[in-house]
């Protein structure tokens, strides 16, 4: 029970890594609110499965000027949080020269800005009481690039560096900002991808697998829990060494 005790905000909780991270700091204790564009169909069989210990707050990240008010909102509800993933993302691929205005906007809407208004807003809470862990799901692809994803690269880059720029504004405060960087990993996204893409992929990963959701959750929970107290500012690779 790592988290007991403690509140955690997760956006992109709706299916995927997001949920995953909601299903087990919920295991660990935690009293969770998820957030995401719509609200699941199996909500009230979420939350009996949680006890009670699962919320839920339906905003679209990429109305930017919704997130300030929501978000307040939902900090006085919770009386604060302990804990905030911003995991909420989102891919709109093309070549660089063929990408429109808006499948460059709303990645950088969703993936770079929703998840600094919320950061800046939760960590108000947190700076008051001292205490705080804010975790941003970053990519391999913003650390090394990736042809075809030119907006998705530079929403994760940006999100490095959000996280880097915050977490050195809070230390002194007590609350911690680190981001998790995941590599090729089996989820939605990964699922529509050719066997053969995905094959070329998994040859160039030393551990000759793909990592599955549970592998970022755990990272997830190390870097939400008490046992990386003395850790900020950083950024953890879980892709099973695919650029070391």
């Amino acid at each position: 029970m790592r988290l007991e005790n403690k509140k955690a905000l997760i956006t992109g909780a709706l299916r995927g890594i997001g949920k995953t991270i909601a299903d087990l700091f919920i295991a660990e204790g935690a009293e969770v609110w998820g957030l995401d564009y719509k609200t699941p169909e199996d909500l009230s069989d979420r939350v009996a499965a949680a006890k009670g210990k699962l919320h839920w707050v339906e905003l679209d990240l990429s109305k930017i000027a919704e997130i300030d008010g929501v978000i307040e909102g939902v900090v006085k509800e919770a009386d604060g949080f302990d804990i905030v993933v911003n995991n909420a993302g989102i891919t709109k691929d093309n070549l660089s020269f063929r990408m429109s205005l808006e499948e460059w906007q709303k990645v950088i809407d969703i993936n770079l800005t929703a998840a600094f208004f919320v950061s800046r807003t939760v960590a108000r809470d947190m700076i008051r009481k001292r205490k705080g862990s804010i975790i941003n799901m970053a990519s391999v692809i913003g650390i090394h690039g990736n042809g075809g994803q030119a907006n998705y690269a530079a929403s994760k880059a940006g999100l490095i560096g959000v996280t880097k720029s915050i977490a050195n504004e809070v230390a002194s405060r007590g609350v911690r900002v680190n981001a998790i960087a995941p590599g090729y990993i089996d989820t939605d996204m990964t699922a529509v991808l050719p066997d053969e893409v995905k094959n070329k992929m998994i040859d160039v990963i030393p551990m000759k697998r793909m990592g599955v959701q549970k592998d970022v959750a755990n990272a997830v929970l190390f870097f939400a829990s008490d046992e990386s107290s003395y850790i900020t500012g950083q950024v953890l690779p879980i892709d099973g060494g695919m650029f070391f």
